[in-house]
Order: structure tokens, then C-alpha cells, then sequence
């Protein structure tokens, strides 16, 4: 009888809940990186990237994690609301990042993207069945545009066992603010973070291209602080190239 009024009330709020609109207007070159961070005893290490599609439609994320528990899969990943705290809890980052007020529950279905949490990774795009994963793909329900709503550049990635245990998390950092469609100006997102790509990896350097998940190849390319002016001509050349390097980037996180 309790699982049954459970499931009725899932039901009915997600009735009253609003589809995710698909984000149009992400600047172009945004792109933003969480490392997990590495624990002594445990060999959980990778990365998730986030870069605005070429069009200004959505995000590519691209995400290479290894390992993970030979026990406790599938595992999950997702968006959360808040950043990580400083003293490192998982526990910290609250809810999966849903301002639609969509709910957990039921569960997200992959057929309608729309209708589920922004942040439900995998719930969207499948959960992680094997200790070693690395794969991207196009979400048009996330930004990298400050104003929007579903923006995750503020905000965390956490990993979960199957039973919703929280095993690893880590805070998007910024590696270039991107390019408004409409200005020259770049997007105002606070100081850069700092961070450098990588110049080491499973094949070398980061660059504007990749093959598949095996590790990027070619020129090496220096992320563009936040500060970094870049005209309007070149915006949609920037966008170009962020996918490959946003998947560059992840696995080279391994």
C-alpha cells in the first residue's frame, strides 16, 4: 500500500512539472572540467568535461572514468545543485540539478530527454556497467550561459553506486568563459580557474582533434582564460573545435 501511494505521488508531481526547455544560447567556446580527485586506497581517478555545441545548442560532455568497484554497478553520474565543499564531502552538493522540478521519481526515461532532471546524466545517457568508461555525447538541456537556468559551470559532478551511494564528486572549473553570439565580448563568469590541460595522456597532447576515445592528436591547444577578448568572426571556428576538444580532455584525465 506505501509503495503504491509512493508511486502515486511520483505520478502526480510529475504531472505538474515543466519539460526542460533545449538551451539555444550557450556561448561559443564555453567549456568547463571536473577532475574527480584521487584517494589514497582507492583507484576511482577521471574527468567530465562540458563545452557548448557549435550551434549554441546544448552541451558536449565527455567523460572518462576508470577504476571504479568491481561490486556495486551500474553506476550512476549527475549535475548537482550545489558546488562540492571545501572539507571535500559528497554529501555537500545536494540534489541533482533540476530547476524544472522534475523529481527522481519515476525514473527518467532516455525517449523523452525533456522530462527528465537537466542533471541526470545517465539517466539520460545510460549508466556506467563497466570499471572503465570513457564516451561523449550532445545534451541540449544543459548551459554554459551564466543566465540560464540549467548553466553547470557553478556547480558539481558526483558518481554514485547503484544504491545511490555517493563514491566520488568533483566542481566544474571554467578553462574558457566563450564568446556571446551577439557581442565580441566574452561571457562573464568570474576570474579564470587557473587549470592547464594536460600535456600528457593516453596519446600525447590536447588538441582540436580527436580519434574516438582513444586520446586526441595534433596541435596542442592552451585554454583561453576568462579574461581573453575574442571577435565575433571567430566565435563559430572556436565552437568548431570544442567537441574534439572537449573529449581530448577527459581521457586525457586517465
Amino acid at each position: 500500500m506505501r509503495a503504491s501511494i509512493l508511486s502515486l505521488f511520483a505520478v502526480a508531481s510529475l504531472a505538474f512539472a515543466e519539460d526542460a526547455p533545449v538551451v539555444a544560447n550557450n556561448p561559443a567556446g564555453a567549456s568547463y572540467l571536473a577532475k574527480l580527485p584521487t584517494k589514497e586506497g582507492s583507484a576511482l581517478q577521471g574527468s567530465v568535461s562540458a563545452v557548448s555545441n557549435g550551434d549554441g545548442k546544448g552541451v558536449l560532455i565527455a567523460v572518462a572514468i576508470a577504476g571504479l568497484p568491481k561490486e556495486g554497478g551500474p553506476f550512476m553520474y549527475h549535475i548537482h545543485e550545489k558546488p562540492v565543499a571545501a572539507d571535500g564531502n559528497c554529501s555537500s552538493t545536494g540534489a541533482h540539478l533540476d530547476p524544472y522540478k522534475r523529481g527522481e521519481q519515476p525514473a527518467c526515461d532516455p525517449k523523452t530527454p525533456q522530462n527528465c532532471q537537466t542533471g541526470d546524466l545517465s539517466g539520460k545517457h545510460g549508466n556506467i556497467t563497466e570499471q572503465q568508461f570513457s564516451g561523449s555525447y550532445s545534451d541540449l538541456y544543459l548551459a554554459t550561459n551564466p543566465s540560464d537556468l540549467s548553466y553547470l559551470g557553478n556547480l558539481s559532478i558526483v558518481v554514485h553506486l547503484s544504491n545511490k551511494t555517493r563514491i566520488s564528486c568533483a566542481n566544474f572549473s571554467v578553462i574558457a568563459a566563450g564568446v556571446s553570439s551577439s557581442s565580441s565580448a566574452p561571457v562573464s563568469v568570474g576570474t579564470s580557474s587557473g587549470y592547464a590541460l594536460p600535456t600528457g595522456g593516453h596519446n600525447g597532447t590536447a588538441s582540436a582533434t580527436a580519434t574516438g576515445t582513444n586520446g586526441p592528436t595534433g596541435t596542442p591547444i592552451s585554454p583561453t582564460s576568462s579574461t581573453t577578448s575574442l571577435p565575433s568572426s571567430g566565435a563559430q571556428k572556436l565552437a568548431a573545435g570544442a567537441g574534439a576538444l572537449a573529449a581530448g580532455v577527459a581521457a586525457l584525465m586517465l
